[in-house]
């Protein structure tokens, strides 16, 4: 399965104040990272892109299909929030099983894409728990579960690492790693260890719009170590493209 994504001048307003402002962008297979400072449209872009927002103008294009109109996409996109809300009630096998029913997976074959989907996060031992006797760490292994057991074509993670610990996190982005093989994965974060990671590509948003994308190894630009600043290279680097592109942390 092979997915593209396109952003095509994507605009979005809160009342007067303009939070996107023509953003345009095309994602491909692989992990690509959305990075930019707090208030840059960050959030608002993952929510137009999930049908949780309808922009004012533009379009967000999955393999050739408009889900920027209203209509309903949840088969193409797999999407786990940041501290995402489960219910406490619920077992982890059902949450699972009502998330591939949501996203259309067929009944005869929805037990074993629970299976796999909670066998990849290394949480088949947890299908008959109840999520409110979960940790942190173990709910976020869930809700990564529920965000692949359908198989999507896209793939949005907002702070998918947040609550792990070290062993979990690695298993995590093996996961990731594996699903953006042959589709799309856009991660949101501020751990720059997991963009360091993980992706082979950035988009920097600022001011509502997309103003840098390309690969990950070309942010570290030599310029950017050895100049007594803390950090990593990827780190001073990033801090310096924002600051010439006019934003801020």
């Amino acid at each position: 399965m092979t997915g593209i994504v396109e952003v095509r001048d994507l605009w979005f307003s809160y009342g007067r104040r303009r939070a996107l402002t023509g953003a345009s962008w095309t994602i491909g297979p692989g992990v690509t990272a959305l990075l930019g400072p707090n208030g840059a449209g960050k959030t608002t872009l993952i929510k137009c892109m999930v049908g949780l927002a309808k922009p004012s103008r533009g379009q967000v294009i999955i393999d050739g299909r408009d889900v920027s109109d209203g209509k309903p996409a949840q088969e193409l996109l797999g999407y786990v929030p940041q501290n995402p809300s489960l219910p406490g009630l619920a077992k982890v096998r059902d949450l699972v099983a009502y998330a591939a029913w949501l996203s259309g997976v067929e009944a005869a074959r929805a037990d074993a894409a629970v299976e796999a989907a909670l066998g990849k996060m290394q949480a088949l031992d947890l299908a008959s728990r109840r999520i409110r006797t979960l940790s942190g760490g173990q709910r976020q292994r869930v809700a990564l579960a529920t965000g692949i057991v359908h198989d999507p074509r896209l793939l949005i993670l907002d702070e998918p690492t947040v609550g792990l610990d070290p062993g979990q996190r690695l298993k995590a982005r093996e996961v990731i790693q594996q699903f953006a093989i042959e589709r799309p994965v856009l991660l949101s974060t501020h751990l720059t260890e997991d963009v360091e990671h993980l992706a082979d590509s950035v988009g920097v948003l600022v001011d509502g719009r997309i103003q840098y994308q390309g690969p990950t190894s070309q942010l570290t630009i030599p310029t950017a170590s050895g100049d007594g600043r803390p950090g990593s290279p990827f780190e001073r680097a990033y801090d310096d493209l924002i600051v010439s592109l006019g934003g801020s942390e």
